[in-house]
């Protein structure tokens, strides 16, 4: 029976389109949940308003695992590269996270998950001016689209004014602010993957390893930027206070590490192709499931962005099927996997390395 399921194409492909979807999917309803919901009765309801707690818990989750594994593989434990090479990277991909998860306190989810989808942009300028990368006429279109789509779906209608209003009922320039952060996230996240592809280069380590450091790194700058905010403390003491929100955060943290697994399953058993078009439909299913549980619909303006920015995203994938083989100009490289929460891609740091077009292989970031 066993030997009948690994060896079924269609068995295997439910696996990996059940096991990203399903993993992806829980892990962005769940923070949109902690970052938009409150705890409590009505009357004493509060906020949990500590993103570097939730990005502390899935670091150390996922630093646990990566060892796990490296120790049963019988991989290398000890660092490959200098450690301000992982803290580098590190630095960056908290920054993205936290302005990811800041953002959800000033825009609905659907807006931060189609805004992830413009990630390319950022990309493209950092691999640009970083690593001297040329890249094709139809990733320029691809971008364009994109991100007309996302700035369509910002601007369209007042899902994000109805979440700004729902924790900040004050302030008047709510909207402007998260998408400052979105910006952030972006501009960060880009320069994320950018960054690790000219920090490791020439180095060869595996891919546990490199997640391993990056992300112990990331505990620690985690726990630092707790302590002098002052956060640490009170998030503890919120959480004793709601015991529901610890366990939300705990499902979070193992949603986004078991998907690693099946994020790596899939790219190897299916390639990158496959795996771009299922979390291409995780976004669209994300966005749908958040808008009939947090309650905020899209209005047709909002649906012809989002639209705009999917069409782009599967005609990117189509364009990739049809040509497997084909010759880029020199120096070139394919726009990297688009992915999110959400993620993440994602809250996490994916560094699985993937071959797009047959060139030189892009880094796949799921926060």
């Amino acid at each position: 029976m066993a030997m009948a399921w690994r060896t079924s194409p269609v068995a295997q492909m439910g696996f990996c389109v059940g096991g990203v979807m399903s993993t992806l999917v829980i892990y962005g309803l769940l923070q949109e949940k902690i970052m938009r919901a409150p705890y409590g009765a009505t009357d004493h309801a509060e906020f949990f308003n500590f993103p570097l707690f939730i990005v502390l818990c899935n670091r150390l989750l996922t630093c646990v695992v990566c060892l796990l594994l490296l120790v049963v593989r019988g991989g290398q434990i000890a660092p490959v590269a200098p450690l301000y090479k992982y803290a580098g990277v590190s630095l960056s991909n908290v920054a993205a996270t936290t302005c990811q998860y800041e953002a959800l306190k000033y825009v609905s989810f659907p807006v931060q998950t189609l805004s992830k989808s413009a990630k390319m942009v950022p990309v493209m300028m950092w691999g640009t001016a970083i690593m001297q990368k040329r890249y094709t006429y139809y990733d320029y279109l691809v971008a364009l689209f994109v991100t007309l789509g996302c700035t369509m779906f910002f601007l369209s209608g007042t899902t994000q004014l109805q979440v700004a209003a729902l924790r900040h009922p004050v302030s008047g320039d709510d909207s402007l602010w998260g998408l400052l952060l979105i910006a952030g996230y972006l501009g960060f996240d880009g320069f994320t993957s950018t960054f690790q592809d000219k920090l490791f280069k020439g180095y060869n380590m595996e891919i546990y390893n490199q997640i391993l450091y990056v992300t112990l790194c990331s505990c620690v700058l985690s726990m630092a930027g707790l302590f002098m905010q002052g956060h640490w403390l009170p998030a503890l003491e919120f959480l004793s206070r709601h015991p529901d929100c610890l366990l939300d955060i705990a499902l979070l943290s193992a949603a986004a590490s078991t998907s690693q697994f099946f994020i790596s399953y899939t790219i190897r058993t299916f390639g990158a192709l496959v795996f771009a078009t299922i979390m291409t439909t995780r976004q669209l299913v994300s966005i749908m499931l958040s808008c009939v549980f947090f309650g905020h619909p899209p209005t047709a303006p909002q649906w012809a962005g989002a639209s705009l920015v999917f069409g782009a995203l599967y005609f990117k994938t189509y364009l990739n099927s049809k040509k497997p083989n084909r010759q880029t100009a020199p120096n070139s490289t394919p726009l990297p996997v688009v992915s999110g929460p959400g993620g993440a891609d994602d809250e996490k740091v994916q560094l699985l390395r993937v071959e797009i077009d047959g060139t030189e292989p892009a880094t796949v970031v799921e926060k």
